[in-house]
């Protein structure tokens, strides 16, 4: 029964740790077409930065953004926060 309870305690201590973001890694594929990255060229998408490697990739990608963002994601991929600069200001009702 210990050894039970140990390896659950093991294996939720496992999944925290793969879910949290210290673990995840920085942009460096094209979402679209696996090149690397342009810093150049890139889209805003829900606060969110995401790079391409080409021109054509980013209207592509805003053809269907949610597909590309599975994929980043289950790569584990963190993408990089809009900067508060670049982010659209809020309208005020």
């Amino acid at each position: 029964m210990k050894k039970l309870i140990l390896l659950c305690a093991a294996a939720t201590v496992f999944a925290f740790l793969s879910l949290s973001p210290a673990w995840a890694a920085p942009q460096t594929e094209c979402p679209v077409m696996g090149g690397t990255i342009n810093k150049e060229l890139y889209v805003d998408y829900k606060g969110e930065r995401v790079y391409f490697c080409c021109a054509g990739c980013p209207e592509t990608f805003k053809k269907n953004p949610e597909k590309y963002m599975k994929k980043l994601k289950a790569e584990g991929v963190e993408l990089e926060k809009v900067p508060a600069e670049a982010a659209p200001a809020e309208k005020k009702q």
